[in-house]
């Protein structure tokens, strides 16, 4: 049997790395940014941090596979876990000196199932964490580890909602349109830290309408362990499905129904 426990202290290294990395090319003055095929930009701190975390774990964890935004993934098997990195999500927050942006590094079962997670914020002076059947857990400012929970709001009516922006929505954007005049609240924090406050219990529900795998593993088992549920904007479960909605678990049909309507 895997030992997730041990997994997720090697998670907390990797995190470490990072963010040595990220803080130091955090508004340096020398900061390389280039364009990426997909026209998003790219820096060169993303990719030093993803060269790290791949090095550390070509070391730690030489059997298992590892999928990244920078430097793609390989072919997946049915017996190989594999390491899923973000190094910089935020990139455009990053690059413009806003503190919302956080390396997300995430361990999948050869079924695909998330089993540990590491969202790491330094600019926000904050880890968020999680292994499978352990509980989620925030660290504010390298302090001691609290445990999180979802809220326990019931209704759509009492919600608080946070999104990324209104571009990607198709035949789904007057429905969210529509759903922002009959929630309590609706904010656009957008990216990792969106789905963060629903574990926390802060928001209600975070959604975003085209997400890539490593921008959703590392929130997906944290939302989970916090009590919550992670799925697509169709309700599959998991990070898979190339758009991500996290919420108390109270609210998620309805939210759903509502935004499919």
């Amino acid at each position: 049997m895997r030992d997730f426990a041990q997994d997720l202290m090697l998670a907390h290294h990797l995190a470490d790395l990072a963010d040595s990395i990220s803080r130091d090319r955090y508004q340096s003055l020398d900061l390389v940014i280039e364009t990426k095929p997909d026209l998003t930009p790219v820096t060169d701190a993303d990719k030093a941090v993803e060269t790290k975390i791949r090095e550390a774990l070509a070391v730690s964890r030489p059997d298992d596979l590892v999928l990244g935004e920078e430097f793609g993934a390989p072919t997946l098997t049915q017996d190989s876990y594999y390491w899923v990195i973000d190094p910089i999500d935020g990139t455009k927050n990053f690059l413009r000196g806003i503190p919302t942006w956080a390396t997300l590094i995430a361990l999948c079962n050869p079924q695909g199932e998330v089993v540990a997670g590491v969202v790491s914020a330094p600019a926000l002076y904050r880890r968020w964490f999680a292994a499978l059947g352990s509980g989620a857990y925030i660290s504010e400012n390298g302090g001691v580890p609290r445990q999180i929970k979802v809220s326990g709001v019931r209704n759509l009516k009492d919600a608080s909602l946070s999104y990324s922006d209104l571009i990607g929505w198709g035949s789904r954007k007057a429905a969210m349109l529509k759903l922002q005049d009959e929630i309590w609240r609706s904010r656009g924090f957008g990216d990792f830290w969106s789905h963060m406050l629903v574990a926390e219990g802060a928001l209600d529900i975070a959604v975003e309408p085209t997400l890539a795998l490593w921008d959703m593993a590392a929130l997906d088992i944290i939302v989970r362990e916090a009590g919550g549920t992670f799925t697509n904007l169709d309700g599959a479960p998991g990070p898979h499905g190339g758009n991500g909605v996290s919420s108390n678990s109270l609210l998620h049909k309805d939210f759903l129904g509502a935004l499919n309507s």
